[in-house]
């Protein structure tokens, strides 16, 4: 698999970009990956590591779109932009899958321009692998999308559905719809009549509503929302996340005793605290589009770009997107 990696995109680029593609590579996450930017800083940077040069190159981009710049506009303004080429570089068929830690509205627009819907897709969604008690569980969308209808939600268990068979290897996942009660007759009107499409689709595994309180238990395998409720619902679990170890932290410092618990206690917190870190996951994919297109958080380090990378290659090499467009071809 080959990964084009905007290298100009997270908050601290092009350090962690770089050092992640370095790890990536010796790790052998991919057979190929693609820097993209700046020439000059990029090869001075890699100057620093010690790789396989050929599974490593550089593919000159001088423009930056920034997290503060308009998305559409910069998209359009910027064609020798990190981002826009790095996407390119997948529509070329130079790579096969783009990732880039830059702004997100502007990494939408740039694939949706450059890639494209597939045919009977209303609309992209942003879908992303959420860990839980029980294993995995995506969740889609986080915030593509703020305003939606049924037909769109209907459309997104589906893509949720395949994006989980496909990269999981598990038949029929079973798909939720995100809501204020378990009964079917429980949400706004949008809700309700999501609902009922999904219960009467063959396309889907439908076993019906989930509350917030069990987004993280593990009991369903795709969760369906609109982009508001997803993208609050998931900056509310990484807010708790961060607070309880912050809050741990504290009173453990307090004393002795409590110290000494916590080293007794250090294996646990460690597993929870990776279960819970989002650089382990390394990003979000964009459903609906004709390509793969990996979305990451703006503040990733070296280790969420390593990852990201994995996770790009991974994606990639399961024919998610093939499979999907061929089912909402025959539509």
């Amino acid at each position: 698999m080959r990964v084009a990696l905007d290298a100009f995109g997270s908050d601290l680029a092009p350090h962690p970009e770089i050092e992640g593609a370095v790890l990536a590579i010796k790790e052998d996450y991919c057979d190929e990956v693609i820097l993209v930017g700046d020439e000059e800083i990029i090869a001075k940077e890699l100057g620093k590591y010690f790789y396989n040069k050929s599974r490593i190159r550089i593919e000159h981009a001088p423009e930056r779109i920034g997290m503060g710049d308009t998305a559409a506009a910069s998209v359009r303004s910027k064609p020798n932009s990190s981002m826009v080429r790095t996407i390119a570089l997948q529509k070329e068929g130079k790579a096969d899958v783009a990732v880039s830690a830059g702004n997100t509205g502007a990494m939408m627009s740039a694939s949706l321009l450059t890639l494209g819907r597939m045919k009977n897709v209303i609309r992209p969604a942003i879908a992303m692998v959420f860990p839980t008690q029980r294993g995995h569980e995506i969740i889609l969308d986080i915030g593509a999308n703020v305003d939606c209808d049924a037909e769109h939600l209907m459309q997104f268990a589906v893509l949720g559905s395949k994006y989980f068979e496909y990269f999981f290897k598990e038949s029929r996942p079973r798909v939720s719809l995100l809501n204020i009660g378990e009964e079917s007759a429980k949400g706004n009107q949008m809700s309700k009549e999501a609902h009922q499409l999904m219960a009467a689709s063959q396309d889907i595994n439908f076993i019906g509503n989930i509350e917030g309180k069990d987004v993280l238990r593990g009991v369903t395998d795709v969760i369906v929302c609109d982009g508001f409720v997803g993208n609050v619902m998931l900056k509310t679990v990484e807010g708790v996340g961060f607070s309880i170890f912050e809050i741990l932290k504290e009173q453990i410092n307090k004393d002795w005793i409590a110290k000494l618990g916590a080293m007794l206690s250090y294996p646990v917190y460690s597993y929870v605290k990776k279960k819970l870190d989002h650089t382990e996951y390394g990003g979000a994919l964009l459903v609906g589009l004709n390509g793969y297109s990996v979305v990451c958080h703006g503040r990733s380090n070296t280790k969420a770009m390593k990852n990201a990378v994995r996770f790009g290659a991974r994606i990639a090499s399961s024919g998610f997107v093939e499979h999907a467009r061929d089912f909402f071809e025959r539509l």
